[in-house]
């Protein structure tokens, strides 16, 4: 789903912490061998292997948390938080 931004919206996301990206969602797989519980740390991929999604879901679209460079955001349909 696509949606387009606006600075109320950015402002609510910040405000309730709102989370969306793939790093954030239980189906992320970062390609970590093991368990962290830092969540940057979680979220950075080893060398020759990107990060994916557990369903086959693309993560590209999704893998940035940040709104403030962008006009809209996609939201994934099987986003689940962690």
């Amino acid at each position: 789903m696509i949606h387009q931004l606006d600075d109320r919206l950015r402002e609510e996301a910040r405000r309730y912490r709102l989370v969306f990206a793939c790093p954030d969602c239980a189906s992320f797989d970062p390609a970590e061998s093991d368990d962290r519980d830092e969540r940057d740390e979680r979220d950075a991929a080893p060398a020759g292997r990107a990060p994916r999604c557990s369903l086959g879901y693309p993560v590209a679209p999704h893998v940035s948390r940040s709104l403030d460079d962008r006009d809209e955001v996609v939201f994934c349909k099987a986003f689940e938080l962690r």
